[in-house]
Order: C-alpha cells, then sequence, then structure tokens
C-alpha cells in the first residue's frame, strides 16, 4: 500500500521525532511541516537529514496554517501528549500518532479518546514490539504444539525505565498471550538516578510483576543497579525460548516429542535445541509499521491498549507504595495522578 498522497507533520525533533522523519520517509509520505521549540532540536535535524527550510515552522499556529496535514505525530515528552493530540483533532487531523507513554495520567488517555472519538480523529500510541521479528517468531513457536503454549515471560535488563521503556513490555506481554492483564504487584528501587531529559522528568526502575486472569505472568526486573542489555524468556509448557534482544540471538529449547506428555515436574527429559539469529531490537522499521497500520486501519495500536500499559504502570505506582501489595486492575485506580515521566 502506498502513502504516496499522504501528508505528514511531526511535532518533537528530538533523537524519536526524527526517527518518525525516516519512518514516514519509508511509506513515502510528504512532509508537510516539523515543528520543535528549540532551535537545538531543529539544527541537529538539519545535520541528519536533507530538508528545505521551508518544512521548520516556528510555531505551533503555522502548523495548523493552510491545509491540514493528513497525519501528525507528536514525539514531544509526555507532559505536553495530551494537550498536542487534542489540538491535532480539534484542527481536523484524521490520524495521530502518539509517542509512549501515551500520557502522564489515566484521565489525560481519557480525554485524548473522547476528544479523537468527538472528531473523528485515528487515534495510535507508538507500541511497535506486535510488528517486530523478536516477538513474531518466539509467539509463534510458543503456541506450537511442541512448545504447548506459553506460561511466563520474563525481562531482566539495564536500568531503562519504568516508564521510558517498560511499557513496551505490558504491552508485548499483552501481544504474546491475547490477554488483558488483571493484577499487578511492584518493587520500585529507592535510588534515583538523573533523567536524560531533564530534571523535572523522573522514572524508576525495579522490579514488576503481572498476572492475567489464566495464571500467564510477567517479571521485569531493570533495577538501578543494572546496567547492561536486555534479554527475555519465554516459559511454556514443554520448552524455554531464550532472546537477547539487542544482540538478535536467539535460543529455543523443547522436550522432545515422545516426552511432551508426561507431568511437568520432569523437567530434565531429552530436548531438542534451536539457535538461530533474528534482526536486533530497533526503532524506524517497526515505527513505520505503526505508522502503516494506523494509516491503512489494520492491526492498529488501539488507544485503549496504551491506556491499558498506562494502567499497569498506574498500578504498579501504588503497590510499591504500599509494600509490593497485588493491586487488581479492576479496582479504581486514581485517574486524575500525574506522573513525572518524560
Amino acid at each position: 500500500m502506498s502513502f504516496k498522497n499522504k501528508t505528514i507533520s511531526i511535532i518533537g525533533l528530538g533523537r524519536m521525532g526524527r526517527r518518525h522523519i525516516h519512518a514516514a520517509q519509508k511509506l513515502g509520505m510528504t512532509l508537510d511541516k516539523l515543528y520543535d521549540p528549540l532551535d537545538a532540536a531543529i539544527e541537529s535535524t538539519k545535520t541528519e537529514v536533507d530538508l528545505p527550510d521551508s518544512v521548520f515552522c516556528r510555531s505551533m499556529r503555522d502548523l495548523y496554517a493552510g491545509p491540514r496535514p493528513d497525519c501528525v505525530v507528536i514525539a514531544t515528552t509526555a507532559d505536553s501528549h495530551c494537550r498536542l493530540v487534542c489540538e491535532a483533532a480539534e484542527n481536523g487531523v484524521k490520524y495521530i500518532l502518539v509517542e509512549k507513554p501515551m500520557a502522564t495520567s489515566l484521565a489525560d488517555c481519557d480525554l485524548m479518546i473522547e476528544v479523537c472519538k468527538r472528531y473523528g480523529a485515528q487515534l495510535a500510541v507508538n507500541h511497535q514490539m506486535r510488528f517486530m521479528d523478536q516477538y513474531i517468531e518466539p509467539k509463534q513457536l510458543l503456541n506450537s504444539a511442541a512448545f504447548g503454549g506459553m506460561t511466563s515471560m520474563t525481562v531482566v535488563g539495564g536500568n531503562f525505565g519504568m516508564a521510558m521503556n517498560a511499557l513496551h513490555y505490558f504491552e508485548s506481554f499483552r501481544f504474546m498471550t491475547d490477554e488483558a492483564p488483571v493484577e499487578v504487584s511492584a518493587w520500585f528501587s529507592s535510588e534515583k538516578v538523573p533523567n536524560p531529559r531533564g530534571p523535572q522528568f523522573e522514572d524508576k526502575g525495579g522490579a514488576i510483576r503481572i498476572s492475567t486472569a489464566s495464571g500467564k505472568r510477567f517479571y521485569l526486573d531493570v533495577g538501578t543497579d543494572q546496567g547492561h542489555g536486555v534479554q527475555v524468556i519465554y516459559g511454556a509448557r514443554n520448552g524455554l525460548i531464550a532472546v537477547d534482544e539487542l544482540m538478535g540471538k536467539v535460543r529455543a529449547v523443547c522436550r522432545q516429542e515422545e516426552y511432551a506428555e508426561l507431568p511437568t515436574t520432569r523437567y530434565g527429559m531429552p530436548a531438542t535445541e534451536r539457535e538461530f539469529q533474528i534482526k536486533a531490537a530497533e526503532v524506524i522499521d517497526s515505527t513505520a509499521a505503526v505508522l502503516h497500520a494506523l494509516l491503512s486501519g489494520q492491526n492498529s495500536v488501539d488507544p485503549q491498549q496504551g491506556r491499558q500499559a498506562i494502567a499497569v504502570l498506574a498500578a504498579g505506582y501504588l503497590s510499591a507504595e504500599n509494600g509490593g501489595v497485588p493491586i487488581r486492575l479492576s479496582q479504581e485506580l486514581s485517574r486524575d495522578r500525574s506522573f513525572p515521566w518524560a
């Protein structure tokens, strides 16, 4: 499907905003207007991408002057997402893609969804993992008769932040299981690490556990005392799959077929082993896939799924503040509580 007749504007020209430029170019879209309040961000963009000065605008008023772009990407920090998404919808933009975290409160998520519905705008959140081989291929293996179905997902990595990156894994767990989370427990590190996006922002390191109604489990440990890599291990009835996401290395082990029906206590049965490479974690191609899904209306990252990831993290904060007690997502969470996420 070609999008050469679609125009796109991007708000926020930091590192992720510039990646959105590359993603849009991969789809053949026409860059309409680009905006960032910081001159340094504009200069960095001009250095990285060969673009005419005419595509850069100096104010939000200029962005919506004249014909409206078909699509607007919001790639600013999370504290401005709600306002900018609502402004885009109110100005008649049909397709809106917002970076994660979707917003800094559940109330803002709900407002974004309501305003976009009112003005007929299609909203998506840039959670890319369902489009990446490092999730698609393990999901296919886990759902095969040989592996017998996924039971758990464990992520161990460097201090990549609960809001900055763990949100992606909450959504990937939903994708891998095709189930909604129902309960969350969390234990956050006490150490405060300076946020690279500015002193006004704060993120958490630590550990979190999520479960679904059927008993599938998600575990994540990205403590502030850990500083390297991302490893994911998937558990299944009859095997394990280990993925080094930054290196693109996969090791899949499962029981040989004749032992598949033995009890789970027979965990040392003869097994088949396979090692293979998949595309290492990347951002541009997967973001282009999210944008493609939004514009085509197929497998788009629904804003309710973005909100669900925010609800999981909000429940995680409540759990951690109360000693790691389990929090049911069916209970009333504070919609108005605003978090200092970037």
